[in-house]
């Protein structure tokens, strides 16, 4: 049986106890806050973060990888034996992580490396790397795995809306003017990612009727829902129970979102990702 080395980003918000359990290796989006630079952490290291967020004008910025990151992360799995990689990672579209690993691939100049633009992000980047997990586990071979994630990727889907729309003002998506004027008449954006992009498919007037919204977005045949939200457990628990009366079929869990994707959807910010 091939030993088979997973790789993805932060953007998954994979658990630092199971990345170690799977020995998945995670390599860290970066981000600057002022005068402080760090590397994205694991879910429950986010507070501090959020804390600074609500309580400055400041707006982090953020940057992918460098293929320096996921050349060290290639050479080490090599080095311990691993005799292929399979790297899942963020969108290409939303970020140049998956560009930095290709760099890496090539700097390595390794055939055994397979790397996978998911297209997605938050809980469907975390589904993808726990499939590949799984049918590395039950022994099936690198190009099972790749052709499989390529098809699965296919049918993911995500759906999410804000509390308020200062943040999406702070990191540039709207003016100042439009996010005051949608907070005033409770304007909720719902923001879908199709095809690797962010694109807003459309805006309703308060939480509830948004929330209600996404959730009628979710089919009958679904499989597994991820309900992912920033400093919002409580709500996403609440919709947890009114998702498993609505989809009693469907294994579902609550993620956290960390800085890299909160910062733009700002605290209380919520949504699903599915297959």
């Amino acid at each position: 049986m091939s030993k088979i080395k997973i790789v993805t980003d932060s953007t998954a918000y994979i658990t630092k106890e199971y990345a170690e359990r799977e020995n998945v290796a995670i390599v860290p989006l970066n981000y600057v806050f002022g005068d402080e630079v760090g590397k994205e952490p694991f879910p429950g290291q986010f507070n501090e973060f959020y804390e600074k967020l609500k309580n400055t004008k400041l707006f982090p910025s953020t940057s992918q990888p460098s293929a320096g990151d996921f050349y060290e992360a290639f050479k080490k799995a090599f080095e311990e034996g691993y005799e292929s990689i399979i790297a899942i990672l963020l969108s290409s579209k939303i970020s140049g992580t998956y560009n930095s690993a290709v760099l890496a691939k090539n700097m390595l100049d390794n055939k055994r490396i397979v790397i996978i633009d998911s297209l997605n992000a938050a809980a469907n980047l975390k589904f993808l790397v726990e499939e590949a997990v799984n049918m590395s586990k039950n022994g099936h071979t690198i190009e099972e795995i790749e052709n499989h994630l390529e098809n699965m990727k296919k049918n993911m889907h995500v759906y999410f809306t804000v509390e308020t729309l200062e943040y999406l003002s702070r990191g540039g998506r709207l003016s100042a003017v439009q996010a005051t004027v949608g907070n005033i008449l409770n304007i909720k954006p719902i923001i879908e990612l199709r095809d690797g992009e962010l694109k807003l498919l459309e805006k309703v007037r308060g939480k509830n009727k948004a929330i209600s919204t996404i959730i009628e977005k979710v089919p009958e045949n679904v499989k597994r829902i991820g309900i992912c939200h920033v400093l919002d457990e409580e709500y996403a628990e609440k919709m947890k129970l009114t998702l498993q009366e609505k989809f009693p079929q469907a294994l579902i869990s609550v993620d956290e979102i960390g800085p890299v994707i909160g910062s733009h959807l700002g605290p209380k910010g919520i949504g699903v990702c599915f297959f």
